[in-house]
């Protein structure tokens, strides 16, 4: 059942318009962690990073690409469902109908991503985009049954997040075509992941954002990153 019309508690977050561009979000599993959510150096991401910067270089080059972004993950969560991704890339294009031109090129095909979603913006606080670009970032990966009923459930639930965690910039991602998540949000974070994962003690998380996301039959799964 959806609920999410009732959902809304706290103040509605700052919404500002969606950013126009396109966006391909692809995901490596390297060698994530295999007991404890702390990423330890490795080699082979090592590599794998450095091969994605020579490549996503030279999509830089396209008139079609705004910008690029290489991602090492700094702490994955042992939660149900993570898509435990140690490398991402977020690439910029100058709108959704680019997209289709950056994935043709050969530098995107050898990025041979185990995971790539084309997406837009769709809900938008802040800029995470804005400099300085050093800081802690996360991807926080929703799934849901009702896409719609999911947007709607963000848009009540993302003031807990805006005025209690302090997350305060924030770009919604919805896919765009057939994927496994209905949305993904790319969050800049206030502080360090230990730091952040604290605010949800909050006795107002449990109550109200994990019921909230309980009863619409959401969930989501968080990778904690830098850009490198």
């Amino acid at each position: 059942m959806d609920t999410s019309a009732q959902d809304r508690k706290y103040a509605q977050a700052p919404f500002v318009e969606p950013m126009p561009y396109g966006y391909i979000y692809l995901g490596w599993r390297i060698e994530p962690p295999a007991r404890v959510p702390f990423v330890r150096a490795s080699r082979p991401r090592a590599e794998t990073v450095e091969h994605c910067r020579d490549l996503v270089g030279e999509l830089e080059n396209l008139t079609e690409v705004v910008a690029t972004t290489v991602y090492e993950a700094v702490f994955l969560p042992p939660v149900a469902g993570s898509p435990r991704f140690d490398v991402m890339v977020l690439i910029q294009t100058t709108d959704p109908e680019s997209i289709p031109a950056v994935e043709a090129t050969e530098a995107y095909r050898q990025l041979d991503a185990d995971f790539a979603m084309p997406a837009r913006n769709i809900r938008r606080i802040g800029d995470v985009d804005a400099p300085p670009r050093s800081g802690p970032f996360l991807f926080n990966h929703f799934t849901a049954q009702d896409s719609q009923a999911a947007v709607r459930t963000f848009e009540n639930i993302a003031g807990w997040f805006t005025f209690k965690a302090q997350a305060r910039d924030s770009a919604l991602l919805q896919p765009i075509g057939e994927s496994r998540y209905v949305f993904v949000n790319h969050v800049r974070l206030p502080c360090g992941p230990l730091r952040f994962l604290l605010r949800f003690a909050k006795p107002s998380f449990r109550k109200y954002v994990a019921a909230v996301l309980n009863a619409n039959q959401i969930a989501n799964a968080p990778v904690f990153c830098k850009p490198v």
